[in-house]
Order: structure tokens, then sequence, then C-alpha cells
């Protein structure tokens, strides 16, 4: 067992007169952020990519075994294997493996089989959970609450990118066992979200819908 070691918190405290304000002007960013499949083909330095990763890497995990790994992907080609492999898979789902009622629910999205932004985006981030890990002896080690851990780390990114100024999507074919041979993952990851990130097109348009309100979200107790 490893030893418990501790290290002082650097916390940096906000003065209370400023903690409203704070919290609404990141509620107000946060409400702008929208799913976007429209993309322009404007570069994205990969600087920004890379910050937006680190924040990822920030997220809590369980047992701080940081059981993900984010393949950052610009190359025109992986990106066209990652198109093929997805409207495989998304043809299937859309000619009958999802069922009437999950593509009812889609519907008003708009969506179907047909996935331009996977080339299009000048970015694709294929998030991976690592189901187990190995020590520095080389030993198989069990990872825990990794889907918990994973998509906190999700969230952070997503919200580190559209800090930066970032659009993003959340594309989920399924199954995804694709992307582990086009990213050269090995079989104790799985893939888990591919997020398409880059700037909007300049005529795109979004779903008209909005979020639930609070009381709807919430109890507070």
């Amino acid at each position: 067992m490893s030893p418990y070691v501790t290290m002082p918190l650097v916390f940096e405290g906000v003065p209370e007169d400023q903690m409203q304000g704070r919290a609404e002007a990141f509620l107000a960013r946060m409400r702008k952020r929208r799913t976007v499949r429209d993309y322009s083909q404007r570069p994205v330095p990969r600087e920004l990519i890379e910050m937006a990763v680190r924040v990822a890497g920030t997220a809590p995990s369980g047992a701080n075994q940081q059981p993900w790994t984010f393949v950052c992907i610009s190359d025109p080609e992986r990106k066209r294997l990652i198109r093929e492999g997805a409207e495989e898979e998304e043809r299937a789902f859309y000619a009958g493996r999802a069922g009437e009622e999950w593509l009812d629910a889609l519907s008003h999205l708009g969506t179907d089989d047909n996935k331009p932004f996977l080339e299009k985006a000048p970015w694709l981030i294929a998030i991976f959970a690592q189901r187990w890990g190995y020590d520095a002896q080389g030993r198989k080690v069990k990872h825990y609450y990794v889907p918990e851990s994973v998509g906190i780390a999700t969230g952070f990114l997503i919200a580190a990118l559209h800090d930066a100024g970032l659009a993003t999507l959340t594309h989920t074919p399924a199954p995804m066992n694709f992307l582990n041979e086009i990213c050269g993952r090995p079989d104790n990851e799985k893939a888990l979200i591919l997020l398409v990130v880059g700037y909007p097109a300049d005529d795109c348009v979004v779903p008209a819908i909005g979020k639930k309100p609070l009381e709807e979200i919430a109890s507070f107790l």
C-alpha cells in the first residue's frame, strides 16, 4: 500500500462580495454554449486544444487514477477514416437499431446518418476510458469509478473549450470500437465520446430548444 502523504492546500478564495457576480457571469457564458453540427474549416491552434485538455486533466477521479486518454486528431486522413466508421454505425442506427422510440426522441434535433462535421471541423477529440491500467512493474491495476471520472473530465473539457471561444459537439456513434484501431489505442481503453471542436460555420443554425429551469433539475432540502 502506498504511504499517505499530504501537502498544504493552495486555495484561492474569492471575496464574498464578488462571489455572486462571478457565479452569474459564468452562468451567462455557459448559457451561450450550444451543440454545433455546422463547422467552419478555420484552423484552431493546437495550443488551445492542449490547454483545454490540461483543464480536463485537473478533474477529480476515483482514487486519483485519472483513467482517461484524450486523442486529439487534426490529420485529414484519420478524420476521413473516423467519418467512414461513424457513418457506418449511424446508418445501422437510423435503419432500425435504435428503435422507433429513440428515433422519435431525436426527431426534433434534425440528426441523421450523414456526419460531414467529422471531416470539416479542424479537431476531433476521441475520449477513451481506461478500464484498467498497469503499475510501474507492468502488473494489471483495476481502475475505480471510471465512467464517473471520465464524465467529469469531459465536462471540464467542454467548458474549457467553450470558455476559449470554440464550439463543440458530443458525438456518440455506437459501438465505437473502430476508434481504437484508428487512434492506436490498447484493449484496456474504451471510446466513450467523440468530441468535435472548432468554429461554427458562418451560416450555422441550431435547434430552437432550451434547458430545464432550476426547479425541474434541483431539490433543496
